[in-house]
């Protein structure tokens, strides 16, 4: 830790001094003070000094940065906010405690911006609109409470941590962040993205278990446990971020888990995902904006999906706070190269991240209190049940932080010894409910892999066209491992010598209605698979592209009449049953028991005659993403469609 004795913290408030405090451990509470500084771009955060010197930098990453990514967004002007720290220093907890305020603070006016029915009347839209015409799986809208708070914001802000301090456990960080005009103060579960030497780690959190009077059991959270829609939930937010993994990492990522964030009032359910990256941490923080916990996926079309059904801007809600620590220059000897190119050259001086999704968190503006909270909408939500979520969440906050009357515990015996609460995970019922769930998955992902350029294809390349569904990057990854040599580009970029040159195009999956003529992308994406199917050259099509594909080929297009979004079935691929994860809203169609069309093949349900993968010369398609990790035959259906399509 740097810096001399620092000032008493009710100090740094009076005298208007930027400052955070961050819990990271259970024993300590960080002291951060510096000078604030407002920048347009992640690349601009000032890591070094004029003089090239490392700098620790604080940064507030507001929801905004997605256009960074050419991502749609209600732009609200919120800054990229940096505390260029001066002084870092470790405070016992304990004495932090003592010394912040504990008297109340009231709130005025206080309740929704969006009427529970109105809010009701959002999700069916969404489900209706965007789930059922193939727009994505899933998406977070938000909602805010708010309030009026007329005592000083800076000492709301503290008395409220302190109360988080002493009341919340489980947070991945607590914190209170004081910069002019602005005042965060929460404690979020979930780390977004840290990147120490050359590991990334991901911590995707999906599934919200309120704990009911009296807390949690192993009886009441059995049934949460059990739900098929929290399970698909979070299955669906790590497939988003194996995406994001594969895009900044050699090696893909492994996932590890599932296991219990267990917090004062909620409980959720998690994987962990690793990965090596040598790319600049700001890089890695781009390339991650932002986490489908809280926005949804595919992530550029739930940003647009976002703008459409949110009222105002998100400010800093589903953003990041993210700390960048300056360490050694020397990277690892054995780091496998990124996915992209290293910012700057291998011994400039950089910095570990530790990155946190802003949720669980208040923030005082102008003395009014915000707490923005999103229920995770799939094709199976249920309105109000989304709605009973946002009250939850937001009590969750409003309660730890003591704005409203903390849930009561079961009475006990006032001459026992206090015991630490339950670890339900350690509970053997639960442990089996969660460790169940892997039995779905692909092993490829839970089994350490990299791409060795060894491999039945090895000495062949492919060029995927990306068709704004990042599942590309697992997809190439899951090539590179056959042996290809891969690049990906997006559907705008990609020229028609590169269709024509490539040795095997693999065109994607994207959103949409594939028949759309007033689409630009799904005229190019027609394009792609029309110019491969002339030439005679290899070919393998993809969800979308296997559509586009099939319609190419006179086979009937058709909404599903319930979207198969992060659904896994288990379906005859050319007389080989195999398990695949299933994104999509719209299939191809034909009369049940045709098993060809010309010289085409068709794999069809026997039943509903729904096409799940075709084959021809040169070409070869599939319905569903074997690079999905509910895909546990995707690798070996994966080796067997190139096959064919290479043949």
């Amino acid at each position: 830790m740097t810096g001399s004795a620092p000032l008493p913290i009710r100090e740094l408030a009076a005298r208007g001094i930027p400052f955070a405090l961050l819990a990271r451990d259970g024993d300590t509470v960080e002291l951060l003070t510096g000078d604030v500084v407002d920048v347009e771009l992640l690349a601009d955060i000032p890591l070094v000094d004029a003089g090239g010197v490392a700098r620790e930098v604080l940064a507030l990453v507001p929801f905004r940065q997605v256009r960074e990514r050419g991502f749609e967004c209600h732009d609200d002007g919120a800054p990229l906010r940096c505390l260029v720290v001066d002084a870092h220093t470790a405070l016992p907890r304990s004495e932090v405690v003592a010394e912040l305020p504990s008297a109340p603070v009231p709130l005025e006016d206080a309740g929704f911006d969006i009427a529970d029915d109105d809010y009701a009347d959002i999700v069916r839209r969404v489900i209706a609109d965007e789930i059922g015409r193939g727009e994505g799986a899933n998406f977070v809208i938000r909602r805010d409470f708010t309030a009026s708070v007329e005592t000083d914001a800076v000492t709301a802000g503290l008395t409220w941590f302190r109360a988080l301090l002493e009341h919340e456990r489980g947070a991945y960080w607590t914190f209170l962040i004081s910069t002019p005009g602005h005042v965060a103060v929460g404690a979020s579960p979930e780390a977004h993205v840290s990147a120490e030497g050359d590991v990334v780690t991901m911590n995707p959190i999906s599934g919200t278990f309120r704990h009911p009077a009296g807390g949690a059991t192993a009886e009441t959270l059995t049934e949460f446990l059990s739900s098929t829609k929290e399970t698909e939930e979070l299955f669906m937010v790590v497939d988003e971020e194996l995406k994001m993994m594969s895009a900044v990492c050699s090696d893909g990522g492994r996932i590890t888990g599932p296991h219990l964030k267990e917090m004062s009032r909620l409980t959720h359910t998690e994987y962990v995902l690793r990965g090596r990256s040598r790319l600049d941490p700001r890089d890695i923080l781009r390339e991650t904006m932002f986490a489908p916990t809280v926005t949804g996926s595919p992530m550029q079309n739930a940003c647009t999906v976002i703008t459409r059904h949110e009222r105002s801007p998100r400010g800093y809600y589903s953003g990041v706070a993210a700390l960048f620590t300056p360490r050694p220059s020397t990277r690892s000897a054995t780091a496998d190269e990124g996915s992209g190119s290293d910012a700057g050259s291998a011994d400039a001086p950089t910095h570990d991240l530790d990155a946190p999704i802003l949720i669980r968190t208040a923030y005082l503006v102008d003395g009014r209190l915000r707490v923005p909270v999103g229920a995770t909408l799939v094709r199976h939500s249920d309105p109000y049940g989304e709605v009973s979520e946002t009250h939850g969440k937001a009590a969750g906050v409003l309660g730890a932080i003591g704005a409203v009357p903390r849930d009561q515990p079961i009475e006990v015996d006032e001459d026992a010894p206090a015991a630490e609460p339950a670890v339900l995970a350690d509970d053997p019922t639960i442990a089996a409910l969660l460790h169940s769930r892997n039995a779905r998955l692909a092993q490829f992902w839970l089994n350490p892999q990299d791409a060795t350029g060894e491999g039945p294809f090895a000495g062949r390349s492919a060029l995927v066209v990306d068709a704004e569904d990042r599942f590309t990057t697992m997809l190439g990854h899951q090539l590179r491992h056959l042996g290809l040599d891969v690049d990906i580009v997006h559907w705008s970029d990609v020229t028609d010598a590169q269709v024509d040159d490539a040795e095997l195009i693999v065109s994607g999956p994207g959103p949409g209605d594939p028949r759309d003529p007033g689409s630009a992308r799904m005229r190019r994406m027609r394009e792609v698979v029309g110019r491969r199917r002339e030439a005679g050259r290899p070919l393998l099509a993809v969800c979308l592209s296997h559509q586009i594909l099939a319609d190419s080929l006179g086979i009937d297009l058709a909404p599903l009449d319930a979207p198969h979004q992060g659904l896994q079935k288990t379906v005859d691929v050319f007389g080989t049953p195999a398990s695949i994860g299933f994104y999509n809203t719209f299939t191809a169609t034909v009369h049940p028991g045709t098993a060809a069309a010309g010289e085409t093949e068709i794999a069809a349900d026997t039943e509903t005659g729904a096409v799940y993968a075709l084959r021809g010369p040169g070409y070869a398609s599939v319905q569903g993403h074997l690079e999905s990790i509910l895909s546990r035959d995707g690798m070996t259906t994966l080796e067997r469609l190139v096959a064919h399509a290479l043949a």
